[in-house]
This record gives C-alpha cells, structure tokens and sequence, in this order.
C-alpha cells in the first residue's frame, strides 16, 4: 500500500510546462500522416489537463502531471469511503482540496479532481490512515487518525505533489511536507467533524493545504452516513458573531430609547394649584 510517504517516483521529464498541448506538437505532427494512433495520443495531451507525453526509446507513452494554476480556483468536494477488513465503513470524508505551492515568492495553485483520486489506507483499533492519491503518483494526501477514550482527531497530515515545471526552462520539482503530533480536525467518538470554512494548513514553506467544505468521521461510519456533527470554531464564528453584534446594537438601541423617554417625562411641566 502506497502511501505519500512510501511513494517511489521516476525520474520523469517532460520538455513542456503550464500545458500538456505544448508537448511533441513536432514529433506527432508528422505521425499524424501515418499513425491514426499518433491522433489519439494527440488529441490526448491537448483536451485532457495533467496529461504528459514521455518517449522511451522508440516507444511514447501518456502519464498525469498536475499542472499549477496562477488564479484560486473553488477545489470540487469529493465525498471518499474507506472500509475495513470486514467490509464495514471504517473512515468517510466528504472534501475540496487544493494544493497552494510558493515558488518564487508567487503562490500557484491546483485544486484535486475526485474523480482521478484513487482511494487506500488502513483502519485498526485506535488508528487509521486515509490516503488519496492522483495517477502515476503525481499527488498524495495522508490523514492519519487516532482516537482516545472520547475523541478521535487526525493527528498526522502528509502531503506531496510533483507538478509540471511552472516555467519555461524550470526543472522538475517535488513538494512535500507533513505535520505531526498533531489535534486536527477533533470530534467526539460519536460524532463527525465538520467544517464549511476554509482550512489553510502549512506543511512545508513551499507547501499549503486548502481543505473546504469538510466533513469527516472515523473509527466507524454506520450505514456509511454522517452522525451527528461537532462544528469547527470557524463556522461557530461565523455564525455567532453576527447574532452577538445584533444583540448589542438591539441593545444600545433601546436604552436610547429608554434614555430620551426618562429625559422627556422629567422635563414634562407638571400642573399648577388654583
């Protein structure tokens, strides 16, 4: 079982970058009279993102690059299932995630397609590993969980991604970090952990992690639904600050009120005796 970090990577070098269209436009050109394959590898590296075309020998062959992006983009919510042994729901998580990469001093971005992730991991009795992991090894995602008498929590984040050079001329690169000993993520042991804002953790000083729209549970997902959600601070915040300011303003407004209708009885003139 694959994981970000037991992940063996080749040496792959693509001549392109930013976009797999660039790549052989000459060398396919010309097997375009006399191979109807070369059409369809064509047509591959130009309409599908990530595609990279590598010859070895005589011989070409397609595999996935990331490709990093210059403008945020909103990352799609995957929903992943993972199950144990026994074929019971061990671990589900419902998330959009995005790679944030400082190159530069320039931050590039990719956003996670669910539909490329391959899902694996490991679920024991007080630890469980999730990993989501895009073709040919281009990008990881471990959460690693552990749980104590009353919460679980993810306590470890693993991260890496190898992308298409962001320029012209720029090598090939490898980021990865992780974080350790770690309470993320945290929910009572009956409960799932959810969270609709924006989550930005750094792993490494050229390596973020986006998670948005997160919603996760472990150590058991019966009938594979969510129980019961503890919410993050974040979303707490979010809702509890405007009913608190509401409050005050609901607040002073009246004692205004209260305040000039005092003022306006004491100064009411009172009657005379005849």
């Amino acid at each position: 079982m694959l994981s970000c970090s037991h992940i063996y990577r080749a040496n792959h070098s693509c001549t392109s970058y930013l976009s797999p269209i660039y790549l052989h436009i000459s060398s396919l050109t010309m097997q375009l009279h006399s191979h109807m394959s070369g059409l369809v590898v064509f047509l591959s590296t130009a309409f599908l993102p990530g595609l990279c075309l590598q010859r070895s020998g005589s011989a070409e062959a397609l595999f996935y690059r990331p490709v990093l992006q210059h403008n945020k983009t909103i990352p799609t919510t995957g929903s992943y299932m993972l199950r144990d042994y026994a074929g019971q729901p061990c671990i589900k998580a419902n998330m959009g995630a995005q790679y944030v990469v400082t190159e530069n001093k320039t931050n590039w971005y990719f956003s996670v397609d669910p539909s490329r992730v391959s899902l694996s991991g490991k679920c024991s009795k007080d630890e469980a590993l999730l990993s989501l992991m895009l073709p040919d090894n281009s990008a990881c995602l471990d959460f690693t969980f552990r749980k104590d008498e009353n919460n679980f929590y993810v306590t470890k984040l693993a991260a890496q991604l190898f992308p298409l050079p962001v320029c012209k001329g720029c090598p090939n690169k490898t980021y990865s970090g992780i974080l350790t000993n770690q309470t993320l993520f945290k929910a009572a042991k009956d409960k799932s952990f959810k969270c609709t804002s924006e989550s930005l953790l750094s792993v490494s000083s050229e390596l973020r992690i986006k998670l948005v729209r997160l919603q996760m549970q472990a150590f058991g997902v019966p009938d594979g639904k969510f129980r019961e959600e503890d919410e993050c601070w974040a979303d707490f915040n979010h809702r509890a600050v405007p009913i608190i300011i509401g409050s005050i303003a609901t607040g002073v407004l009246l004692s205004i009120v209260l305040s000039f209708l005092i003022i306006r009885d004491r100064r009411a003139p009172g009657y005379e005796r005849l």
